[in-house]
Formats: structure tokens, C-alpha cells, sequence
């Protein structure tokens, strides 16, 4: 006995299926509220590179670059871009916990249930288990998130080792 959640399968796809035709519908029902979730942070770190990018474009060494004759693209991609990089990366690191908070809005809209849903019916209920595990989960994306930054900051910046 199978009784499938509103909105997570196509009308008709059901027991007789193929798996294929199958994970292609879910990834279907997922694409709209991916890139739902998506849209906001990328907005926001776009406009935070571009803000850097600016800030970097006039420093001393930008203009030493230039200076030397080398093609706009190496000085935009390899002296600007790298350094406007370093603040990006611990932005990104921060982003992830967000995911959980900002997931709540999206998940009421497409009725999907998830874990900003089921912290904010655990909050209403009072259901301290609940809320603490949601908690822990988000403690550890953000330990999760600072390690992945600490990471690229490897990629990024050749002076940091570890």
C-alpha cells in the first residue's frame, strides 16, 4: 500500500512504473523548487563578487599588471578575479545553515515536506526533540560550511597552507 505525498509525483506515475520514468519525474518536481532556492543566493553572492571586483580593479597592482601589457583577460581573471575571490569564499561558507532557514518559504509554497517545515510544525508543536535535532544539523553545516571554505581557501590563495 502506497499513498504518495501532494505534489511530489506526476498523475498516473504509480506502482506500475519503470525506475527511470520514475527518477525522471522526480527530478521534474524538483527542478522548479531547486532553482527557486537557488535564485536568492546567487543573486546575493553575485552582487558580492561584483562589489569586490570593483574594489579590486583599483588597486596598485591591477594597474602594475596593466601597466606590463599583459591581455586584459589574465589581469581580469588571474590578478583581479583571484584576489576578489577570498571574501567570496567565506560568504559561501556561511550560506549553507541559510539553506535550512530559507527553505521553509519554499517548502510551504510546493507543499514538499523538508527540514524547514518540519522545525517550524516542531516550533509550533513544541516538540524540543525535534527542534534540537534541527539545531544540531544546522550546527554542523556550519561546521560543514567553514571547512569547505577553509578548503577553497587553499585553491584560491596559494599563500595559505595547511
Amino acid at each position: 500500500f502506497h499513498v504518495p505525498v501532494i505534489g511530489m509525483e506526476t498523475f498516473g506515475i504509480g506502482d506500475g512504473a519503470s525506475l527511470p520514468s520514475i527518477l525522471m519525474d522526480r527530478i521534474w518536481h524538483l527542478l522548479l523548487p531547486s532553482v527557486l532556492g537557488a535564485t536568492g543566493g546567487i543573486a546575493v553572492l553575485s552582487r558580492y563578487v561584483r562589489s569586490q571586483m570593483i574594489e579590486v580593479e583599483g588597486q596598485d597592482y591591477i594597474r602594475t599588471a596593466r601597466a606590463k601589457g599583459l591581455p586584459p583577460e589574465q589581469v581580469h581573471y588571474k590578478h583581479a578575479l583571484r584576489n576578489a575571490l577570498l571574501p567570496f569564499v567565506t560568504m559561501f561558507g556561511l550560506i549553507l545553515p541559510g539553506l535550512i532557514g530559507g527553505s521553509v518559504i519554499i517548502e510551504s509554497i510546493f507543499s514538499w515536506p523538508g527540514m524547514g517545515r518540519m522545525a517550524y510544525e516542531a516550533i509550533l508543536a513544541r516538540d524540543y526533540p525535534v527542534i534540537l535535532t534541527v539545531n544540531f544539523v544546522s550546527a554542523v553545516l556550519v561546521l560543514a560550511g567553514t571547512f569547505i571554505s577553509d578548503l577553497l581557501y587553499l585553491i584560491v590563495d596559494p599563500r595559505i597552507r595547511l
